[in-house]
């Protein structure tokens, strides 16, 4: 079979696939060539299993990702087993941090026909409730790690990897966060601003306070020790950033 043909069919199943899942799926095809978008994709595949064992042989060349709106992703990718049909895994969410993942049992892949209508039955009664089963373990463990605030006071949390992770009460502390560069993460709703450059987190989280406390919005700041302190100022003793992990997902 030629590479386009491989290519085309793989994307068939996948456009159908997406709309035999239950709930809204899209499906976009990253073809060969698409180094950038297929690293990704390989760097998150959440499989220490049949997938991996595949992918240790036969490098990325083409894939399929059906997204769900709230953030939700499964892969296609072919097979190579003689057998037909194609491999479906999970994808780990991006915005979720390396700690969160400690203790929760892959949602490995599994293979299918290529008959999409029948494939659709497999994802959903096998491997989509495995996935849904380790998301939501996920997210709790990343709640875990975040002090909770109140409607009159935003705790700023520090992470293991030096960033400040806050979970706001209300539109108004939600906003002035984005406004100062904490990112929302989709998974959890909590909002993290990045620790990479420490004078520039410093002057958001100086400015984060003045706004807040102009809204009658206090400020505290979670120490690594637990001890929490009221703060307008800029925080001085982040933790030491966690050792390097393995960064692929199927190894979490």
């Amino acid at each position: 079979m030629h590479d386009h043909e491989a290519s085309d069919r793989l994307a068939s199943f996948a456009d159908v696939l997406a709309g035999e899942l239950p709930g809204a799926w899209s499906s976009t095809h990253h073809r060969a060539g698409h180094r950038e978008a297929l690293a990704e994709v390989d760097e998150r595949i959440w499989d220490l299993d049949l997938v991996t064992d595949s992918l240790a042989t036969h490098p990325l060349r083409q894939a399929a990702v059906l997204s769900r709106p709230d953030g939700a992703q499964l892969v296609v990718i072919d097979r190579y087993d003689g057998r037909g049909g194609f491999l479906i895994a999970a994808i780990a969410p991006r915005d979720l941090p390396d700690e969160a993942y400690r203790g929760v049992p892959e949602p490995n892949g599994i293979a299918v026909t290529d008959d999409p209508f029948l494939a659709a039955g497999q994802v959903a009664g096998d491997l989509l409730a495995r996935y849904e089963a380790a998301l939501a373990q996920v997210r709790d463990n990343a709640l875990d790690a975040i002090v909770p605030s109140q409607s009159d006071r935003v705790v700023l949390t520090w992470q293991p990897d030096g960033s400040l992770a806050a979970a706001p009460v209300g539109d108004t502390a939600a906003n002035v966060l984005a406004a100062n560069g904490f990112v929302k993460q989709e998974q959890t709703g909590v909002y993290r601003l990045s620790g990479d450059d420490t004078t520039e987190q410093a002057r958001a989280v100086r400015a984060t306070g003045q706004q807040l406390r102009a809204h009658g919005i206090a400020t505290a700041l979670q120490h690594p020790s637990g001890r929490i302190t009221p703060t307008a100022a800029a925080p001085t003793a982040p933790p030491a950033p966690a050792a390097p992990r393995a960064s692929a997902a199927r190894s979490r």
